[in-house]
C-alpha cells in the first residue's frame, strides 16, 4: 500500500505513523466516482470503495468527467487565477445561481450577498467577522440614539419638565427635583450603559458542533481537545445542549444586555429599557458531522429561530458538510424550517477539484463596508468560481434530478445500515443521518472479552476503519468527536454493489465484536479471551 522512499518523512510524520499502525497509510494513485486505487505488489491497481467521500466534499464523486473536462478547458484557455482587485463576473454568476436556489428553498425573494473564501473554516470566520462588524455598527447607532435622546431630555428638564419618580427607582438613584437630580440619574444611566455596550460579544453554539480549527472557529468547536489549548486566543462561545429548549432560553436570558434610554413625553422625562446588541451570532450545523452525524430536530431549529429573533441575534448556518445537496435538499436546514442570516458553503462546492467556499449574508443585514476590511488572496478566482458554477448546473439539471437521486440512494444505504443494526443490536447502538450523510454508532467495547478490543475502545472507529480497509477494501472513518460512529458520505453515484460491499464489511466487523475476536479486528496474533 505504501511507496517506499529514502527521503526523511517531514510532512506530518506523527500522523503518518499513527495511520500506519491502523493500516490506513495508503498511497492512492488514481480516483474516479466512488473508487480510489492504490498499487499492489505487482504494480496492479487495487480498487477501494470510498465512503469517506472527502469528508463530504465529493457529492459528485472523484474526478467527475464533466467537471474534469471543464477544468482542463479552463486551464487550456489560460483562465486567470490571480487577477485580484478587478471585475469578477464569474463570482457574481455563482452568487446569482446560489441565490436562485436559496430563494426557492427558503421561499423568499430576499437576496444574499456573497463573500468568497477557500475553506469551510474561513467561510465560518468570515460570517462571524461580519456579524461582529455589524454588531459594532449597531452599538454605535444605539449609542448615537441614546445620546440624542439624552440631549432632548436635558433640554426638557432645563425647560421645567419633571423626571418621573419611577425612573429614579429603576436606577436605584435618590429622587431629587430639578437639574441636580436629573444629572445624578444621567450619571448612573451612562455608567450602566457604558458597561453594557462595552461587554464582549456573546457567541452561541451547540454541544457536539464542529466549525473548524482556525483561531476563531476552533472556539466554536465543542471538542475540548481541539479548543482548550487555544482558548486564550479568541472569544469563547457558550455551548448549548442540542435539543434543550430550556437550556437555550436560560442562556439567552442570562446573557442578554439592556440599556436605559431617556424618553420625553407629555412634559415628563421617563426611562425605558432597550435591548443592547451583545449577541454576535448563533452558529450551528443542521446536521452535526464531526459530532457524530446528529440531525437537529425541526422543533429545536425553530426554537433557536424564535429565541434569536427576540434578541436580534443573527443565525449562522454551517452547511459546509451538510449543504450542496448532501441531505437530499440543497440546504439541510431549509427542510427544518430554519432560515439563516448567514450560510457557509464549501466542500462539494468545489466539485472535488477546486478549493473554494462562500459566506452568504442576508441582504437586510449585510454591511457593504465589510468588503473593505475583509479579503483573501486566493478567493473568488475565475477557476474555482467557474468550477462552482458547473457544480451547481449539474445539481440543478433536469429539475433537480440529483437531489432525488441523493434521497433515493440515501434511503437505500440507510436501509442497509438499519438492517445491520437489527441483526447486531448488541453491537450497533444507533444509525442516523439524512440523505448521503449517515452514521453508524457502535456500542462501547471497553468491556469486551478481548484485551485487544478493550485497548482499541478509546479510538474504536479507527480500528474498524483499518479492518474495513484491510479485509474489505472499504474506506471510511469515524467522526472526529464521536469516534464510535462511522460516517458514510459517498457520492450520489453510489451503486447497489458498493452498498452490498459495505454491508458485508460491517457485518464482518460486528461479528468480530460479538465473538470478541481482537485478532480479526486488528490483523494481529490472537489474544486471550
Amino acid at each position: 500500500m505504501n511507496t517506499v522512499s529514502a527521503d526523511p518523512q517531514l510532512a506530518e510524520p506523527y500522523l503518518l505513523g499513527w495511520l500506519a499502525s491502523l493500516g490506513l497509510d495508503v498511497d492512492y494513485v488514481r480516483a474516479e466516482g466512488n473508487t480510489l486505487y492504490y498499487l499492489g505488489e505487482s504494480g496492479e491497481e487495487i480498487p477501494v470503495v470510498d465512503f469517506a467521500g472527502g469528508y463530504g466534499s465529493l457529492i459528485l464523486g472523484h474526478n467527475h468527467p464533466e467537471i474534469t473536462k471543464y477544468a482542463q478547458q479552463l486551464i487550456a484557455s489560460q483562465t486567470p487565477v490571480h487577477a485580484q482587485f478587478s471585475r469578477h463576473p464569474y463570482a457574481n454568476d455563482v452568487a446569482v445561481a446560489l441565490n436562485r436556489i436559496l430563494q426557492r428553498e427558503l421561499g423568499t425573494d430576499e437576496n444574499y450577498s456573497a463573500i468568497f473564501a477557500n475553506t469551510g473554516a474561513e467561510a465560518i470566520e468570515a460570517a462571524v467577522k461580519h456579524a461582529e462588524f455589524d454588531r459594532g455598527l449597531r452599538i454605535a447607532e444605539l449609542r448615537e440614539r441614546l445620546a440624542g435622546n439624552l440631549a432632548a431630555a436635558r433640554a426638557a428638564v432645563a425647560g421645567g419638565a419633571a423626571v418621573a419618580a419611577e425612573a429614579f427607582r429603576l436606577l436605584g438613584v435618590e429622587a431629587r427635583d430639578g437639574v441636580a437630580g436629573f444629572e445624578a440619574l444621567v450619571a448612573e444611566i451612562e455608567r450602566r450603559n457604558a458597561e453594557q455596550t462595552g461587554r464582549p460579544p456573546v457567541l452561541l453554539t451547540l454541544e457536539g458542533g464542529f466549525h473548524g480549527k482556525l483561531v476563531g472557529s476552533v472556539q466554536l468547536t465543542h471538542n475540548e481537545g481541539y479548543r482548550v489549548p487555544f482558548a486564550a486566543l479568541a472569544t469563547s462561545a457558550r455551548f448549548i445542549p442540542a435539543g434543550s429548549a430550556q437550556a437555550l432560553k436560560a442562556v439567552v436570558e442570562g446573557e442578554r444586555a439592556t440599556v436605559f434610554d431617556l424618553v420625553v413625553e407629555g412634559g415628563t422625562v421617563s426611562v425605558a429599557e432597550r435591548n443592547s446588541p451583545v449577541f454576535c451570532a448563533f452558529v450551528l450545523e443542521p446536521i452535526q458531522g464531526e459530532g457524530g452525524i446528529r440531525v437537529l430536530t425541526d422543533e429545536f431549529a425553530q426554537e433557536i429561530q424564535r429565541a434569536c429573533a427576540e434578541v436580534d441575534c443573527p443565525v449562522i448556518v454551517d452547511e459546509v458538510q451538510s449543504g450542496m445537496g448532501r441531505s437530499g435538499d440543497f440546504l439541510a436546514s431549509s427542510a427544518m424550517g430554519l432560515r439563516g442570516d448567514y450560510y457557509a458553503l464549501a466542500k462539494s462546492l468545489g466539485g472535488g477539484i477546486a478549493k473554494t467556499s462562500v459566506m452568504l449574508t442576508r441582504q437586510s443585514r449585510y454591511r457593504s463596508e465589510f468588503e473593505l476590511v475583509h479579503s483573501s488572496t486566493f478567493a473568488k478566482d475565475a477557476f474555482s468560481c467557474s468550477i462552482s458554477r458547473k457544480v451547481l448546473e449539474i445539481l440543478e439539471a433536469d429539475d433537480g434530478a440529483a437531489y432525488r437521486t441523493i434521497r433515493e440512494r440515501g434511503e437505500k444505504l440507510l436501509g442497509t445500515l438499519e438492517s445491520v443494526r437489527a441483526d447486531f443490536p448488541d453491537v450497533v447502538k444507533d444509525v442516523r443521518g439524512r440523505g448521503l450523510m449517515l452514521g453508524l454508532e457502535f456500542h462501547d467495547q471497553s468491556g469486551s472479552g478481548s484485551e485487544t478490543i478493550r485497548e482499541a475502545a478509546p479510538l474504536l472507529g479507527y480500528s474498524v476503519a483499518g479492518y474495513l480497509m484491510r479485509e474489505h477494501r472499504i474506506r471510511t472513518f469515524p467522526t472526529a468527536s464521536a469516534v464510535n460512529t462511522l460516517r458514510f458520505e459517498p457520492s450520489l453515484y453510489l451503486t447497489d454493489a458498493e452498498i452490498q460491499q459495505l454491508d458485508g464489511g460491517l457485518r464482518g466487523a460486528c461479528l468480530l465484536f460479538r465473538t470478541h475476536d481482537g485478532a480479526g479486528l486488528t490483523g494481529t496474533a490472537a489474544d486471550e479471551v
